[in-house]
């Protein structure tokens, strides 16, 4: 599975930026998909991620209620739309996908993209 994020960019404190990522690869139609985010001097942290059907959501508490994860099958691709956006979500974006769990954990991610920075001004 190839990944490539996309849709990050400069944005003041309260407004929305939607992030898509683009598979390529037969699994990804059942692969677990997740986003996490590595503000810098911290360590990546997870953000989001969805089951391989979609049907499965789950979010960190940091971003419950501001961020939405969705899938379309038909275009290979995975967005989180975050919106209601803080200087504190300033990170760069990594999408990833597990063809193993659904799972949080980030080690047990096999495919990682180059990652799409996200900057909120106050």
């Amino acid at each position: 599975v190839q990944l490539v994020e996309s849709g990050g960019g400069l944005v003041q404190a309260g407004g929305s930026l939607r992030l898509s990522c683009a598979a390529s690869g037969r699994t990804f139609s059942t692969s677990v998909m997740g986003w996490f985010r590595q503000a810098p001097g911290k360590e990546r942290e997870f953000v989001a991620r969805i089951s391989g059907s979609g049907r499965l959501t789950s979010y960190a508490d940091s971003v419950k209620g501001r961020f939405t994860i969705s899938r379309d099958h038909a275009k290979n691709t995975v967005y989180l739309q975050m919106n209601s956006l803080k200087p504190e979500d300033t990170a760069v974006y990594y999408c990833a996908a597990s063809t193993t769990s659904y799972t949080d954990n980030s080690n047990d991610y096999n495919y990682w993209g180059q990652g799409t920075l996200v900057t909120v001004s106050s």
